[in-house]
């Protein structure tokens, strides 16, 4: 009989192998797309050279711009936002957060978001739903602060300065691209939201 390590084992192996299989799909989409471009790349040839099949390949990724829109980035923003103190104002929490999140990205994952920017600022569609995923993220960031702060989740503030604070990060990221990632992106990330913050009043 299969003991609950065992199953828990063969469940996380199975997570692994589907984690690596996605990772690849996605890399080797972003590795075409730079060789023959956005629009030339045909899901056929992205799951040819990921070595998976065309049905595979859906499974992970219902569409081909979720290629280049799905990240991790949500979820590291909301685990640095967890490990913010109980105690700190909004302001620092925020500003913290945001400068936490983007520093822990290592030079790989730089060099990763650095590509999908750069498809997201110069294809139309992807342009739209990137704005349709940050409006998603900042909702979800406003939420959590509002239950930190002991704030109805739809309370206006919240989303008002979430919203703030992700238009400002909007040109660091378009500056941040095209200086190809010269400046750390954590460091302008936090000059930008300090400029913010004196334009606000502290």
């Amino acid at each position: 009989m299969t003991t609950p390590v065992s199953a828990e084992r063969r469940d996380g192996l199975r997570e692994r192998k589907k984690a690596k299989t996605r990772q690849t799909i996605q890399e080797q989409a972003l590795r075409l797309f730079v060789e023959q471009g956005y629009d030339e790349t045909t899901v056929e040839q992205i799951a040819e050279a990921a070595e998976v099949s065309p049905s595979t390949f859906f499974r992970y990724f219902p569409t081909k711009e979720a290629l280049v829109l799905r990240d991790d980035y949500a979820a590291v923003l909301h685990a640095a936002l967890a490990a913010q103190p109980a105690d700190a104002p909004l302001g620092t929490v925020l500003r913290d957060t945001f400068r936490t999140a983007f520093a822990r990205l290592s030079q790989e994952e730089q060099s990763d978001l650095r590509l999908r920017a750069r498809l997201q600022m110069s294809i139309p569609s992807l342009r739209a739903r990137t704005l349709d995923k940050l409006l998603s993220t900042v909702d979800g960031l406003a939420a959590e602060l509002a239950r930190r702060f002991g704030r109805d989740p739809d309370d206006l503030r919240m989303r008002t300065l979430c919203g703030a604070v992700a238009g400002a990060l909007v040109p660091v990221l378009v500056a941040w691209v095209t200086e190809d990632g010269r400046r750390p992106l954590d460091e302008m990330v936090d000059e930008a939201l300090a400029n913010l913050s004196c334009v606000l009043g502290g």
